[in-house]
């Protein structure tokens, strides 16, 4: 049985990882061109931590520029089969306050033109996606974020807006009329390309802002959300800690065999180099 292995994307605030032992640093290069930073490989707890910072060192990339592709492509060149995505995010709901944790469950895309999906070039593939993360994975988080001393909600809808700029009133007021419980920018492409390469993933959110809805609250001010992402860190941090010493060694959600049926293209007509190129991902089907 291949060894369990588990990927950590840190959002704002998430840069590193205390605690990794057996440390390496790895710099991988994609047929997606390179990722957000260089991948950091060590033992947590006993188990095999890959850490990539979304935005870079110093976050450096801002969210509409993020090669997602390349971040999920090492993730699985790595061996990665669970991802734990962390990220800040704004809150559309009362009952979700700045500093809470949310664990989403549902995602709506308002995102514009980025590449999201690794099949192209003369493939084509359709994943199910009507259950976007990992229900064990998310069910690992929540039980880990409460033993880390958090608020945790167990589930949620996220919105993916583009950015960088945040949410105008109106388009606030008109995501609240949707339903949506929380609001960012980047964890909606890392859930489509992790369920096409078959890595496992689920997002442990946390709420800095209440977005500009909320007037009494006043707009979002970046020194608060710096704040409160002060802290949201520490707990982020302990909850991994906590969570991948739960995750199960052999992995039986639909999310490990999500291409099973999903590439429409006959083998005969794929690409040499999109099969070259995909050999990680759809290698096994091939």
């Amino acid at each position: 049985m291949a060894e369990k292995i588990v990927g950590v994307i840190g959002g704002s605030g998430l840069y590193q990882m205390e605690g990794l032992e057996e440390v390496q640093t790895i710099s991988l290069k994609t047929p997606f061109g390179n990722p957000s930073d260089s991948f950091l490989l060590g033992r947590l707890e006993g188990v095999m931590v890959v850490f990539l910072p979304r935005h870079g060192k110093g976050h450096r990339i801002q969210p509409s520029s993020l090669n997602f592709r390349a971040n999920i492509y090492g993730m699985k060149k790595l061996g990665v089969q669970w991802i734990i995505g962390v990220s800040a995010v704004g809150s559309m709901k009362k009952s979700i306050h700045p500093g809470d944790m949310v664990i989403p469950n549902q995602f709506i895309d308002q995102t514009k033109g980025r590449p999201n999906t690794f099949f192209s070039d003369g493939i084509v593939g359709h994943i199910s996606f009507a259950d976007p993360v990992c229900p064990i994975l998310s069910k690992i988080l929540f039980e880990a974020g409460k033993e880390a001393g958090a608020t945790v909600h167990p589930e949620g809808t996220y919105i993916c807006i583009e950015g960088p700029q945040f949410s105008t009133r109106a388009e606030s007021r008109l995501y609240r009329s949707w339903g949506v419980d929380i609001i960012g920018m980047t964890n909606l492409p890392e859930a489509k390309l992790a369920r096409e390469a078959e890595i496992c993933y689920s997002t442990i959110a946390f709420a800095t802002d209440y977005d500009c809805w909320r007037e009494e609250a006043g707009d979002v001010s970046i020194g608060e959300v710096l704040r409160i992402l002060a802290r949201s860190t520490k707990i982020a941090k302990s909850a991994i800690q906590h969570a991948i010493k739960q995750l199960p060694e052999k992995r039986e959600c639909l999310c490990a065999n999500a291409l099973k049926y999903a590439m429409i293209t006959a083998k005969k007509f794929i690409p040499e180099k999109t099969k070259k190129d995909l050999k990680p991902i759809i290698g096994k089907y091939l």
